[in-house]
């Protein structure tokens, strides 16, 4: 890792980048070489001194050292220990050495989530949750312009339920969280609590996986008409899926999600609301988070547990795999014929109506941390940034220079919230402003203006972007205007980016061999394999001629770890011509699909 450092800092210096970017990455290499002397006892690069009769390494002794000082230097070397750990705690891995690490440490190092004490779940601090809050405040006014009104149901399910929809049941049995008692008591030797027999429940409660059973029960209390439909229902709520592997954001056992659920007269009419709920999922994707997607419908054994159909936003992660971003189903009749939903029509027949659901989670978070973010640390596409711009005043914290210097920042921060523009100053008198560029350029904030006397005099502040990291000097005349210029440019360019990497790493290939080829890796180790393929240029979206199979669909699974991500919707609005032929089979094709592996 050190070397890799090494590398890095002799590649910024030979494409001669400034001194302000290379200093940080200097100062993760010297807190790096300073963990490795305090764990192996020497200096990187050093030889060590070796007891012949232990051999061992072992420090090298003083002998004109007094006791008092080498207690003192032991203190001492402690406590620059544990300085070191925490500096090493705050590196971030390089995405090329370990993509997952990576991954994790620009959560941790951007202040985002921390571990929980139940395990599989994550706390999410206020930097993650005001992202999330940006994100669900856009998509909550789409949601209810489209019609759909928001609600709450209760969070614990009767297991009857869940019993009540075959598909259903079997798609969500084994990550349910289920509770059997009402109250806790002593145990008979008074030392622990235990759950009480005498308070065992008639009837065990499922914590809300989804809540389509829970809704379409109250749905057949609310509706008895065609004048009742459609009904459209949205859900803010968390849900629980007991997961064995869990990464923050993209797979935890309890997760933050929106789910919608509507209700309609007409297959017609509920296929339409899937597909503009689907259409709404990839807009609020590039509108907020900059982040292109491909719209699809995925493959009979990927479908929702009990569902007809289900449609789904596919976007590609910076090391070539898919994360499924969003997911929007047809529920045909089974939900209303479980659970007795009938609706009389104009005509005055008894019909069951028909169903859709659709949701997005705090997945998309991470989503968009595996698109955007860099070796530095977090991007934040500015839509979804809490603060969109961070002032540092270059001062020395006392006299007229520094009242005249603060009276025109608070001039500046008056002229952006009038805008609405997210704005902070940092004028902490503790933290130099090297560090205070350090620690803002790994939360993702997408500007920062430092201001100091002389900028003032030039009447004038420096800008810097986090994505570029270009920086130029802009006249305060103009200030609000050039920001929020630069925002929109910010935000154009990241979506760019992540539309020209979607364009380069989706190919077309005419056979199996063909994709595996591409994308099959020696290594099994799953972590290796991820930073393996990062370097690799031919690891992406995989479209392909294909005859809808589910056991060919699982053989191919099973030899590459490749999976169907969709029949994407504008490939496939006619079906492939006669003679076209399933890549894999050799017959006759019957949709283009794209493979991939996914998170």
């Amino acid at each position: 890792l050190i070397f890799c450092f090494g590398e890095r800092i002799r590649a910024m210096k030979a494409a001669k980048q400034s001194k302000a970017d290379i200093e940080p990455v200097v100062a993760e290499l010297l807190a790096l070489k300073a963990k490795y002397e305090s764990t192996v006892g020497i200096p990187f690069g050093g030889a060590p001194v070796i007891n012949k009769e232990s051999n061992k390494v072992r420090e090298v002794e003083n002998p004109n050292e007094k006791k008092s000082d080498s207690i003192s230097k032991k203190k001492r070397s402690e406590t620059e220990a544990k300085s070191n750990d925490a500096a090493v705690d705050n590196l971030i891995t390089p995405r090329a050495v370990d993509y997952s690490a990576w991954y994790n440490d620009v959560i941790s190092v951007s202040d985002m989530v921390d571990q929980s004490p139940v395990r599989g779940c994550m706390v999410i601090k206020p930097w993650g949750m005001g992202v999330w809050d940006l994100l669900r405040a856009e998509l909550d006014e789409r949601i209810r312009e489209s019609g759909t009104q928001n609600a709450y149901f209760p969070l614990f399910i009767p297991k009857s339920f869940l019993s009540k929809e075959a598909e259903h049941v079997d798609g969500f049995a084994k990550e349910c969280a289920v509770v059997t008692h009402h109250r806790l008591c002593k145990s008979p030797d008074g030392k622990e609590l235990i759950a009480d027999p005498d308070a065992k429940l008639e009837e065990p409660l499922i914590v809300r996986p989804t809540s389509e059973t829970v809704i379409w029960n109250m749905f057949g209390k609310w509706i008895s008409s065609y004048r009742d439909l459609p009904l459209k229902i949205n859900q803010w709520a968390n849900v629980v899926r007991w997961e064995l592997r869990t990464r923050p954001f993209l797979r935890t056992t309890e997760f933050l999600w929106q789910e919608g659920h509507t209700a309609h007269a007409s297959a017609e009419d509920a296929i339409a609301t899937a597909k503009e709920s689907l259409d709404m999922y990839a807009s609020v994707c590039e509108d907020m988070l900059a982040i292109p997607t491909v719209k699809g419908e995925k493959s009979p054994s990927e479908r929702f547990a009990g569902a007809a159909n289900t449609y789904t936003i596919e976007a590609l992660m910076q090391n070539g795999w898919a994360l499924q971003s969003g997911t929007s189903h047809f529920l045909g009749q089974n939900f209303a014929r479980a659970f007795d939903v009938f609706f009389q029509t104009e005509t005055g027949e008894r019909e069951l109506v028909w169903a859709t659901s659709w949701g997005v989670s705090t997945r998309l978070i991470g989503a968009m941390i595996m698109t955007h973010s860099d070796d530095k640390g977090l991007v934040l596409p500015p839509a979804v940034a809490p603060l969109q711009v961070v002032i540092v005043p270059i001062t020395k914290g006392t006299g007229p220079e520094h009242d005249e210097l603060m009276r025109s920042v608070n001039e500046i921060v008056k002229s952006f919230k009038s805008q609405k523009i997210r704005v902070k100053v940092d004028d902490r008198q503790n933290t130099r402003p090297g560090a205070k560029y350090f620690e803002w350029e790994r939360k993702g904030v997408p500007i920062r203006l430092e201001i100091g006397p002389r900028d003032l005099k030039a009447n004038s502040v420096t800008m810097v972007t986090r994505p570029t990291g270009e920086k130029k000097s802009i006249s305060i005349d103009n200030l609000v205007n050039d920001i929020k210029s630069s925002l929109s440019e910010i935000h154009s360019h990241l979506l760019q980016q992540a539309q020209d990497r979607l364009t380069k790493k989706t190919f077309r290939v005419e056979s199996y061999q063909e994709m595996k080829g591409m994308m099959m890796n020696e290594d099994d180790d799953e972590s290796k394999e991820q930073d393996q393929q990062l370097q690799r240029s031919t690891i992406g979206f995989y479209l392909v001629p294909w005859k809808c199979d589910a056991k060919n669909e699982e053989a191919i699974k099973q030899d590459c770890k490749a999976t169907i991500r969709c029949y994407p919707l504008e490939l496939n609005q006619v079906p492939p011509a006669a003679g076209v032929k399933c890549f894999y089979s050799g017959e006759q094709a019957t949709h283009m699909a794209i493979f991939a592996r996914a998170f």
